[in-house]
């Protein structure tokens, strides 16, 4: 045993904020049951609303998003109230909808995240186009994967401690380690709980997103700058040397965990 299971988080609509489980959940190929199974669309671009374009969407994160029975979410503002998609658009200043299937080739925009940290929230930066999802189940709205793992020595090393919600992971590990430990993992399976095996694929490279304010949390700038100083990867070839912070992860056997499943290397 490496750990075990300190936290599980989903987020319902892709950039907005999500939920804590206190409880056991499912994990299947789609992932935690009712993470990112739907998205904003900005009507004017064709693209999904994210906020690792903070200039034009860092509003999304005032928002949060929780799962309703029968595959539904609700949407409520900062004070609690449920809003719709008019007031998201009114609020966002841009019309946006809300979406269940992926359209062909949906992509976000990416502000260069060194750039935002240089130049601030509201700098006109340079902004890529990525399409969303190489590994991730058709119809969802996975950046990669649809697992994402980090420990809580990452986080101590990052200096975020208990507020792992920035970089929006679906299973926080609590280890007996140094910060980064899950760089080894890259490549090796993990077994969570009774049943569930994950396969660990490439350490996740960190945008803007976990420096910007999340709800009551304020902006950090260290959530970006520390892995920048301390653990930039390259996660694939072909792609430059990025900040890196916790792992991304398929899912080869499904199976139900909840908080204080041990977590185990395979092999």
């Amino acid at each position: 045993m490496i750990g075990t299971v300190e936290r599980l988080r989903r987020y319902p609509v892709k950039s907005l904020l999500g939920e804590e489980l206190g409880g056991s959940v499912e994990v299947t190929a789609r992932g935690l049951a009712g993470d990112r199974g739907r998205a904003l669309l900005d009507v004017a671009t064709g693209r999904v609303a994210s906020a690792k374009n903070p200039r034009r969407w860092a509003g999304l994160l005032d928002y949060t998003a929780t799962a309703t029975a029968g595959g539904g979410v609700a949407v409520t503002g900062p004070d609690g109230r449920p809003v719709d998609e008019a007031e998201l658009s009114e609020a966002l200043g841009r019309k946006v909808v809300l979406i269940a299937d992926r359209p062909p080739g949906a992509a976000i925009e990416r502000a260069v995240p060194e750039e935002v940290l240089a130049r601030g929230v509201a700098a006109e930066v340079e902004v890529t186009v990525n399409e969303l999802g190489r590994a991730a189940p058709e119809g969802t709205f996975f950046d990669f994967a649809p697992v994402h793992l980090i420990t809580t020595a990452t986080l101590a090393a990052t200096g975020t401690g208990g507020e792992a919600e920035r970089y929006r992971p679906n299973l926080v590990i609590r280890v007996e380690d140094e910060g980064y430990v899950e760089n080894a993992w890259v490549g090796r399976e993990l077994a969570i709980g009774p049943t569930l095996r994950l396969r660990v694929l490439v350490p996740t490279p960190r945008c803007a997103v976990p420096t910007l304010r999340h709800g009551p949390l304020p902006r950090r700038t260290a959530a970006l700058r520390v892995p920048a100083e301390q653990n930039r990867l390259v996660p694939l070839e072909g792609m430059p040397a990025l900040p890196c912070a916790g792992v991304y992860a398929q899912v080869l056997v499904p199976g139900r965990i909840g908080p204080g499943d041990a977590v185990g290397l395979v092999g």
